[in-house]
């Protein structure tokens, strides 16, 4: 496998540092991203630093971040191979309670960063006339849990989905997969000690941890025949759920 250049957006915890990690050791190039430049920096820091890695701070629901993680990639790598969509947000309020500001704050993250990010990255995949979007999504935009007050997460992670399939029809004719991972409950920081608590909702009876997800993205990062697809990494969550 040719040696690529991959951005990882959301990449200073959790899923996006093993996605980093993972290319790293297999000899790729990364170019890591977070809101926060000192975690960013510390990650940078534990994953070696050294040539094949580079940072950059920044909100990604802002134009300008993706168009700097581009100008990084390419003064220092000369290419873009590969861009992990991680970024995104988890966190539950009841549907009656959501106001417009509460659900911006999915929107630009979750939908805006995704869509802007990957905006300023398809034009130079154009130009190389190769390329891959990998978007992280979620099994449950298509496998609702009454109970879980996750409406406005769900709205703009359905959003991704969809918008991975209209990349993959536009953009297809110039050799660029756009695919949706769509991991399970992960073990991260972001649920807290807790997460075994969530085994059951999928057919493992186990959560999940963030090496299944990177290995699946690596996987289909280096595919040159996998495009349009949602590929669930999710222990049988979107299959079904135990009733206990």
């Amino acid at each position: 496998m040719k040696k690529q250049t991959i951005i990882v957006t959301g990449a200073s915890s959790g899923i996006g540092k093993e996605i980093a990690r993972h290319f790293l050791a297999n000899g790729d190039n990364v170019v890591i991203n977070s809101l926060t430049s000192e975690k960013l920096e510390e990650v940078y820091q534990e994953l070696g630093g050294g040539e094949n890695l580079a940072l950059v701070a920044g909100n990604i629901s802002d134009k300008k971040t993706g168009k700097q993680l581009l100008a990084t990639a390419i003064a220092k790598f000369g290419s873009v191979d590969v861009l992990v969509n991680n970024a995104g947000i988890f966190e539950t309020r009841a549907f009656l309670e959501v106001d417009e500001a509460y659900l911006n704050k999915f929107l630009d993250t979750n939908l805006k960063g995704t869509f802007f990010t990957t905006q300023a990255i398809i034009p130079q995949m154009i130009k190389q006339q190769d390329g891959v979007i990998i978007n992280i999504g979620t099994p449950l935009v298509n496998h609702a849990l009454g109970g879980a007050n996750i409406t406005a997460q769900m709205a703009s992670k359905g959003a991704v989905h969809a918008l991975t399939l209209q990349l993959a029809a536009e953009f297809g004719k110039n050799n660029i997969r756009v695919n949706t991972i769509a991991p399970g409950t992960i073990r991260t920081p972001m649920h807290g000690d807790t997460v075994d608590e969530s085994a059951g909702l999928h057919l493992l009876n186990r959560v999940g941890e963030v090496h299944d997800v990177a290995e699946m993205v690596f996987l289909v990062a280096k595919s040159n025949f996998i495009s349009g697809a949602t590929i669930n990494v999710d222990g049988g969550m979107g299959a079904g759920h135990h009733l206990n």
